[in-house]
């Protein structure tokens, strides 16, 4: 572990931010969770516990509070794309002062939302890649075999990151800083739009996708490819398709857990994105349209 332990605050302690809080704060540093009183109380007198192929099992002791009362080293934003204008209301602009903000949230247009609210230079571009579900008040169920978050430079100085990803990498997640913001934003959406738009509409896991929905998957994934090159982010659809085959057959998109909760979906940030940039940039997206569009209907399968 790093001897430079960092305050680590956390909005959302839910399948992905009580993952990371649980992680960050099993590797010595200290954690703060954000969240409703119930979420919060629950946090505070049992800690967040984790099943995990990849971190084994564990429960986390963690400070949880509704509001962020004192200053951090940082703050993850870890709550959904539908919940944010509203959750942001735990994390007051006066407290969080200099600390830096990271969201590790879906889609691309929530940082300017974010820059407008809070300092620009301290807000940190960053993804995550994981498939991690919350099962209950604190309790997070982590599928995949991985765990990976990538942070970009920005305008944010180059050891405030890098000192953020050693508490990252402290707590044994996959880290890598990046100097360009578009290509950690657009890697993770150009993977993450045909995965959610595919497995949301049709009801099934990845595996299932890439098989009966094969088709459909490439000229996806062609379409996503050639909105992610005009953004400035990457462009390799053999690299994107072959992660798709190495995935855990069955394997779901967070979207498509919330379509099985009843929950609102991420749509307008993931595949709404998408088709906002694709149209700014010409680029004909009709398969991304269509799959849109009948999700927006309640067009689901299953």
């Amino acid at each position: 572990m790093s001897n430079n332990a960092m305050s680590v605050a956390v909005l959302g302690p839910g399948g992905v931010g009580g993952l990371v809080a649980a992680l960050v704060a099993r590797a010595g540093h200290r954690v703060i969770c954000l969240a409703r009183e119930e979420t919060a109380r629950t946090l505070r007198t049992e800690g967040i516990r984790v099943r995990s192929g990849q971190f084994g099992e564990f429960t986390a002791r963690v400070e949880a509070d509704t509001v962020l009362r004192e200053p951090v080293d940082a703050c993850v934003v870890a709550v959904k794309q539908t919940g944010l204008a509203e959750s942001l209301e735990r994390v007051p602009v006066a407290v969080l002062g200099d600390g830096l903000l990271v969201p590790l949230l879906n889609g691309v247009e929530h940082l300017e939302l974010l820059r407008e609210r809070y300092r620009p230079e301290l807000v940190v571009p960053a993804v995550i890649r994981v498939e991690s579900t919350r099962v209950a008040t604190g309790v997070v169920e982590h599928g995949s075999p991985f765990t990976e978050i990538d942070l970009a430079e920005s305008s944010v100085p180059r050891d405030r990151v890098d000192a953020l990803g050693q508490a990252f990498a402290d707590a044994g997640i996959a880290v890598k800083v990046l100097d360009d913001e578009a290509t950690v934003l657009w890697a993770k959406l150009s993977f993450l739009a045909p995965f959610a738009l595919l497995t949301t509409r049709y009801a099934v896991p990845i595996g299932t996708v890439r098989t009966e929905h094969r088709d459909e998957l490439l000229a996806l994934t062609e379409e996503t490819v050639a909105v992610s090159r005009a953004c400035g982010g990457p462009a390799d659809a053999t690299a994107t398709l072959a992660r798709y085959d190495s995935f855990p057959a069955q394997a779901k998109s967070s979207m498509q857990r919330d379509a099985e909760a009843g929950r609102p979906l991420e749509l307008d940030a993931i595949g709404g994105a998408l088709l906002r940039a694709a149209q700014r940039h010409g680029i004909a997206t009709p398969v991304a349209a269509r799959l849109v569009a009948e999700l927006r209907a309640g067009g689901r399968a299953g």
